[in-house]
């Protein structure tokens, strides 16, 4: 009697049986503290700058590029991190970058000058940026089709978290102990992280597209326990790998209209984002808050990050990435222009908490439709290169503030809100929606 083979699964049919449950819940909680710590990382320099200024004496432009130093490295660890994830695998990655930025954003508080102190916040964002594609890419690549997008999104919303951690802890710790004893704290939730990432395993996903079908059904049958469901798939549909694919596909004719639509939009939006957000401190001060008022303002403006991830998740599943990200992203132009214009101080503080609140929405949104338009071989790839589109608007966002806001806060805040516009017209001009449709693996 002939064997009967047993029959080829693809691999959304094998994820789909795997089902979303405790490992995926679990996982999103690593990466997303993960990602809080590198939220505070990134944050606690603007809270931090004060009184780094007061303590050495510094003027705008070499406060802006203390501000700066961080997004350059962050713009070398998406680039590098992301292409390297493409080639061999994602687990290293997920490990190496939160170590980097927990050391070294330690290392920083110990700093001698405002120069040393740049090097090392420079280190700590190339451990930074290469988070970014890794962890995303590693989540996504674990979840069922009608749970990506919002699930996602409620990864980017650990950003919030740790948005807040940073307001609250600047507010508590900045006025009795200084701004090292700040960034020491900071430092230590990501030493934590790194402790758990190593029981992660790697993308199975990423194991199946490199030719590793045992290990990647090992995997998926772990994956499957700890969900408590039972696996039936005995073979995975294997596709050949082109090894040499990575960068140029990016702009290869199939996907070279989403990879400049993604690259603009991030770009803006990072642009909009870290042009206010590094000087709000300072925006507030000059606006007349006082010191303690701006950090209660800044703590608000944070807690109002939540819903609008919340809104963004229920949003992407209903009307789709596409229009969701577009108008979010409208919207934070049009509050950022309030702010700037309006001179009442509730109007101030409103507008600030839903420019806040739409802004973090479209990130979210981001974060999540990214990955989902590029197949596995390059996934990595491309959220590392759309990303570092943000690096480079990061590093120009705080010199630009400085020298824009010693002319005009409204000329200053004015760009900002022209780049969210901007950003937001690219999505709805470009885009192609990607909800409920499967992962692509394959070039």
């Amino acid at each position: 009697m002939a064997e009967i083979t047993p029959r080829e699964w693809t691999f959304d049919e094998a994820i789909q049986q795997v089902g979303f449950g405790r490992f995926q819940r679990k996982l999103m909680i690593i990466c997303g503290v993960g990602w809080a710590a590198d939220a505070m990382e990134v944050l606690l320099i603007s809270f931090a700058l004060p009184a780094v200024i007061s303590e050495w004496g510094l003027n705008k432009g070499q406060a802006g590029f203390i501000g700066t130093a961080i997004f350059l490295g962050m713009l070398v660890g998406a680039w590098f991190w992301g292409t390297i994830s493409d080639y061999i695998g994602r687990k290293t990655g997920f490990q190496a970058t939160v170590l980097i930025d927990s050391v070294f954003g330690f290392l920083s508080a110990l700093s001698p000058s405002y120069l040393w102190l740049a090097l090392l916040r420079g280190i700590t964002g190339f451990g930074v940026g290469g988070t970014l594609p890794v962890d995303y890419s590693i989540f996504a690549e674990y979840l069922p089709t009608e749970k990506r997008g919002r699930y996602l999104v409620y990864l980017e919303s650990f950003w919030a978290l740790g948005t807040i951690a940073a307001a609250g802890l600047a507010w508590l710790v900045v006025p009795r102990f200084g701004w090292r004893v700040l960034l020491a704290i900071s430092a230590l939730p990501g030493l934590i992280v790194y402790f758990i990432r190593r029981y992660v395993p790697e993308s199975p996903r990423y194991l199946l597209v490199d030719g590793r079908e045992a290990e990647a059904l090992a995997v998926l049958r772990q994956v499957a326990a700890e969900n408590g469901v039972e696996f039936s798939v005995e073979r995975l549909r294997v596709e050949e790998r082109k090894r040499k694919v990575t960068i140029s596909a990016l702009l290869a004719p199939r996907f070279a209209r989403t990879t400049v639509m993604f690259w603009i939009t991030w770009f803006c939006i990072s642009l909009g984002y870290y042009g206010v957000f590094t000087w709000l401190p300072s925006i507030f001060v000059g606006r007349g808050f006082t010191f303690l008022k701006t950090y209660q303002n800044v703590f608000l403006m944070a807690l109002a990050q939540l819903p609008g991830y919340f809104s963004a998740a229920y949003l992407v599943e209903r009307v789709g990435r596409k229009a969701t990200l577009g108008v979010y992203l409208i919207l934070s132009g049009l509050f950022t222009y309030l702010f700037a214009v309006t001179g009442e101080l509730s109007l101030i503080v409103a507008s600030a908490v839903l420019m806040s609140f739409f802004c973090l929405g479209a990130w979210g949104v981001v974060y999540a439709y990214t990955p989902e338009s590029y197949p596995t071989e390059i996934r990595s790839t491309g959220m590392g290169w759309a990303s570092g589109m943000t690096r480079i608007a990061g590093a120009i966002a705080p010199t630009l503030g400085a020298c824009l806001l010693s002319v005009s806060l409204v000329a200053a805040l004015n760009l900002y809100a022209v780049a969210f516009v901007v950003g937001g017209l690219a999505v709805l001009a470009l885009g192609t929606e990607t909800r409920g449709k499967p992962l692509l693996d394959t070039v």
